[in-house]
Formats: C-alpha cells, structure tokens, sequence
C-alpha cells in the first residue's frame, strides 16, 4: 500500500485530503500537534522544531508527501514574520523526506504568487484603473475574501486581470506570497536534482462548512442567520471559488498522479461576488439585509481571479463534486445548524 505522510491534516483542507487520500489507497500517516480523523497513524510533532520533525518523517517512513501546513490566521498571515518560519521548515521537511526515501511530494501553494495588475489573454478580464497603491484594510465583509496591496503602478494606467494559466508571471505582493512562490522555486530546484518527483498545488478561493472566521461565505451566512446588517461594496468583483471538500480530493488526485510543477487549484470559473452574496442572502432568508454599496472597493483590487485548471482536469484527472448552489447550500446549513446549537446551549 502507498503511504503518505500529511501535514495540516486538521486542517480546513486537510479533514478533507485524508478522506480522498484513503480513497485513492493511501495509508495516511498524519504529523503535527492535533491527531485529525480518519488517519491511519499519527506521529505527534511541532512542524517548527526541526528535531521533531525529522523524527516523525524517519518514523512515518512514507513514499508520499502532501505539505498542507502554514500559518493561515485570517488578516494576519499575508505580512506574518511566520512566512520566514515555515519557508524554512517546509525546505528542510522536503529534504528529510527525500533522505528518508520519499520519492513524491505535492505542496500546497497559492494563486497570490502571480502578478495580480497583469495576465495573459483573460477571457474573464476586465480593464480597470488601478492608481496609488495603498494595502486594502482587513474588514469584514468587504467582499474579497483576500484583500491585499498590489505592486504600484501610475496612475490612470490599466491591468487586466482574469484567467490565469500556470506560465502566468509570479510577482507576489505579500510576504505570504513570495513566501510560497520562493519555496516553489528552491523545491522544484533540489527535486530536480534529488530525483523527487514534485508537484505544486497552488490555491484558488475556498468556502465550505467548518471555515474560520474572517473569510467571506462564511463570515456572511453567519451575520444574515444571526440577524445582523452586511456592509458590502458593490460585489462586482469576480472571483474563483472551490468547495473545501473538492479542493481535499484535487489535493489527492494531485498526488495520485505523475503530474509535476505547477498546478491550478480552483474551479475554472469565477463568479461575481455579489451573485455570492445574493445566494447567501436567499438561502438565510435575509437578502434584506445585505447592503450593496455600503463600503468601498478598494482601486487595487482586481475585477477577477481566475483558475484555468486544464492542467488538473486533463491531466492528474480531477473532477469537481460540488457545483456553488449546492456547496453554498450546504456551508449555510451548517452554519445554521452551529448557531442553533449555540442558542440552545446551557
């Protein structure tokens, strides 16, 4: 049986990778400092202290490797000194698994690598004037999921922003960005020369039940059932967004497969944000209280984020479970469910 090795299995993707990797025929040893279900093994670690990680990876004794760990903490981690820290853990975790006779990885990435203020040809791009860069305050409910500063251009000139292929050019705006986007660089450097076969997941924009506060499909099902008012820009805005759960499978289909380099994890298609909203508004009943046009768009921010994932579909073979109706139907319920149980709680 193949064996792999998961980090972040506790995860908002990773409780959803293990799943998938068992359905591919994994036997899934786990590592980090919270046990998540279902793994075959667990191997108990701080992923920063170089001396237990290297213990675990001798003792898992795995033939794959799925990196999913990072700091991920809401409004924080695109500037987090932390970046420094788990960059550098995640080179020497590579090399103790390829020493201790790993011979397939998939890292987790994202699609802030990529130069934001410019794509090749963008069927979903639009023209917008982007002027003085300031970095877009970290508020709720302000429509993108991610706000972040863009490279400075003059103003009064245009990007195009909109689908992007893997070959798109990385300029990261973000500590967290050129974090991944330096990993992905030394990584596929040493795999090269370290006969690791290596492939580099790189993140759309996800939703789904169990999400952390701060990110927008939840952030918003929750305020409409608790009752309370959404201040939201226009909504006009389009981006890409994949259910949690599918985004577990790509990560283990990935992995299953011979696929190397760089790989889009999304859903191919980008919607507006204020289709989102409206969904979510219907779906909880109070669309009454969702306020178009309350706070301002930030002029940095980009029409549209895209994935092409012909590379994931046609090539590692993914197929995507959950349309956005249903995957918004179900994350709403579950928040419902969460603050019914809340109300009736002792």
């Amino acid at each position: 049986m193949k064996r792999v090795l998961v980090t972040g299995g506790a995860g908002f993707v990773g409780r959803h990778a293990i799943p998938a990797l068992i359905a591919c025929g994994f036997e899934v040893h786990a590592i980090g400092r919270t046990p998540p279900a279902g793994a075959h093994a667990f191997h108990t670690a701080d992923l920063l202290d170089p001396a237990q990680r290297r213990a675990a990876v001798q003792a898992a004794g795995a033939s794959h490797l799925l990196h999913l760990a990072w700091v991920t903490t809401p409004g924080r981690y695109w500037q987090a000194p932390d970046n420094l820290d788990w960059t550098a853990a995640s080179l020497d975790l590579a090399r103790a698994f390829r020493e201790a006779g790993g011979t397939r990885a998939v890292v987790a990435g994202t699609c802030a690598e990529y130069d934001w203020t410019v794509t090749s040809p963008p069927p979903c791009g639009e023209e917008l004037e982007v002027g003085v860069v300031q970095e877009a305050p970290q508020r709720p409910f302000q429509n993108d999921p991610h706000p972040v500063p863009l490279p400075a251009r003059g103003r009064g000139q245009t990007a195009s922003i909109g689908r992007f292929t893997e070959s798109a050019p990385c300029h990261p705006a973000t500590l967290y960005g050129a974090a991944k986007d330096g990993l992905r660089r030394i990584l596929a450097a040493y795999a090269a020369t370290a006969g690791l076969s290596l492939a580099w997941g790189r993140l759309f924009y996800l939703y789904g039940p169990g999400e952390t506060a701060g990110r927008l499909v939840g952030d918003a099902a929750r305020a409409l059932l608790a009752g309370q008012r959404l201040a939201t820009s226009e909504g006009r805005q389009r981006r890409d967004f994949l259910h949690v759960a599918d985004a577990g499978t790509a990560f283990a289909t990935l992995l299953d497969s011979p696929v190397e380099g760089p790989v889009n994890i999304g859903s191919g298609e980008a919607v507006a944000v204020r289709d989102i909203l409206r969904t979510i508004g219907a779906l909880t009943g109070r669309p009454d209280l969702i306020d178009f046009g309350a706070r301002p768009l930030g002029p940095t921010e980009p029409a549209c984020i895209e994935a092409d994932i012909r590379r994931l579909t046609d090539e590692a073979g993914f197929s995507s479970r959950t349309g956005l109706d249903q995957g918004l139907a179900e994350t709403v319920a579950a928040w419902r469910a969460v603050l019914s149980t809340a109300a009736s709680a002792p």
